[in-house]
């Protein structure tokens, strides 16, 4: 816990695994703000309950340290108010719990639109808010108009809301307006056996649902104090490594198509139905779910399995650079992503965005490699970084991290280690705490969890990447035209319910 430094404490909860949770007084949570602000540290999650509230913190080394304050008068020192990244989540706790973040600039709603029936679901809280109009906020010059995008889109889409501010065709601000797709699901999650809990954490946002499993399945192994079986993190690497695959090709076929090129959307397409229908014969789902359960793997991979994994390794190899040359050569295409969409690696770095959205402005955190968790810490692999920040350069740390699935894939079927796919978890008969970090293909994924002594969910936080992507891509459509915001919002391609929660 060198992290702590600075960070006066209390005492240190030892049930809490793999990283012991600090409890602080309201100096201990100031300072630990300071060093967010600083840049010392940066937040990796927070979270609330109805009487306390928790900051996770990484450091330059990959260090990671977790510290809660117990909110008795129901109420904390903000964090957003000195560090922007923390603004939607600290946002997210008033509307949960109804604590009190004092001293915040901005106290608007965020989840809540007043259409619960209820509000702070997940505690008593204080008296009810009355919510009127959502104030956006201002723009302020001449010339200046608004045009309203959403909730509802023109496509299969999820439902968000897009408030820009222009000047003719300049976007002067972006707005966004979310939790149109809140369910509840940590609400829910209370009291439910791990079994039925790692099903629905799977179906916090669908097409990362592997990667979460695998976060709630760690979580849980570690407030439990135990380990799957070596057979089980392979055969959970498989599937995540094919999730990245089926998601990146239609990311960058997306983008593409969005760009007006749509021969690429359709060839990445047959790419990535050819991972899905690979996905279903190995392990009985298209997206995999709930194929990967707390203690291991519910399902293991059939007899001819490598063998036609390895078939399919061979076509995309066959087939994915003369798309990739394609790409790189159609200046139309070049014209639309080069230089559009532009997120500072300053911005990156302050907000800890992960995955392609900060691998393209130069951060070079990926779960994988920083914590090198089971199996990656047996693997060869390189982690793609690029400076320009722009369009073209989140499609190329696809393009690159399509190259090392590939070869992530071949290295953990060379060969699978024999064994047990599972162990099953017995309860302690004691309340333990877990927390996760795992890779999903869009950037790195939380799972905080608390367990009764029963073995049962007594609270879980499940944190997606795109809280700190979503607020970035406000700022990298700022000074571009308002046509080129699909191609911005694809190329960043946030999830609306693993933020909605």
């Amino acid at each position: 816990m060198d992290l702590l430094g600075g960070i006066p404490h209390r005492e240190l909860v030892t049930v809490h695994r793999p990283w012991p949770r600090a409890i602080v007084d309201e100096d201990g949570w100031r300072k630990a703000i300071d060093r967010l602000a600083s840049g010392e540290l940066t937040l990796l999650g927070f979270w609330g309950e109805p009487e306390a509230v928790y900051l996770a913190m990484l450091g330059e080394a990959g260090g990671i340290a977790v510290i809660s304050l117990a909110c008795g008068d129901g109420k904390f020192p903000s964090v957003a108010a000195r560090h922007p990244p923390a603004l939607r989540l600290e946002r997210t706790i008033v509307d949960l719990f109804g604590l009190e973040a004092t001293g915040a600039a901005d106290t608007r709603p965020w989840l809540d639109h007043g259409a619960w029936g209820r509000h702070f679901p997940l505690s008593p809280g204080p008296a009810p808010r009355e919510l009127g109009r959502y104030p956006f906020l201002a723009a302020e010059g001449e010339g200046l108009h608004q045009v309203a995008v959403g909730p509802v889109h023109a496509g299969i889409i999820e439902p968000g809301h897009f408030r820009f501010t222009a000047n003719g065709e300049h976007v002067v601000r972006l707005e966004q307006r979310l939790g149109y797709v809140h369910k509840g699901i940590e609400a829910q999650m209370q009291h439910l056996a791990l079994d039925v809990a790692s099903r629905l954490a799977g179906r916090t946002s669908g097409d990362s649902t592997v990667a979460y499993a695998i976060a709630f399945a760690r979580a849980s192994e570690a407030a439990l104090a135990t380990e799957a079986p070596r057979r089980a993190h392979h055969l959970r690497a498989l599937m995540a490594e094919l999730e990245r695959l089926a998601n990146h090709f239609g990311d960058i076929g997306a983008i593409c198509n969005d760009a007006s090129f749509a021969l690429m959307q359709a060839q990445m397409g047959i790419l990535r139905e050819r991972v899905l229908r690979m996905a279903q014969a190995l392990f009985g789902h298209r997206l995999m779910m709930d194929v990967v359960v707390p203690g291991g793997v519910a399902r293991d991979l059939p007899r001819n399995g490598a063998t036609e994994l390895r078939r399919l390794l061979a076509e995309i190899r066959r087939v994915f650079p003369r798309l990739v040359e394609l790409y790189d050569n159609t200046a139309s295409l070049q014209d639309r992503t080069v230089a559009t969409g532009i997120v500072k690696p300053a911005y990156a770095r302050q907000f800890g965005a992960g995955g392609y959205v900060g691998r393209a402005s130069g951060r070079t955190f990926d779960a994988r490699r920083t914590l090198f968790y089971p199996p990656y810490d047996e693997l060869s692999f390189e982690v793609p970084v690029l400076e320009a920040g722009d369009v073209n350069a989140r499609v190329w740390i696809r393009i690159r991290e399509v190259e090392q699935s590939l070869s992530l894939i071949e290295q953990l079927l060379d060969p699978i280690p024999a064994g047990e796919i599972v162990r099953p978890l017995e309860p302690s008969g004691e309340a333990g705490e877990g927390m996760a970090l795992v890779e999903a293909f869009r950037g790195d994924v939380l799972v905080w969890l608390r367990l009764d002594g029963s073995g049962r969910v007594a609270r879980c936080h499940l944190r997606d990447a795109s809280w700190f992507q979503w607020p970035l891509l406000e700022a990298a459509i700022e000074g571009n035209i308002v046509a080129d915001f699909p191609l911005c919002n694809k190329s960043f391609n946030c999830s609306y319910s693993g933020a909605d929660l």
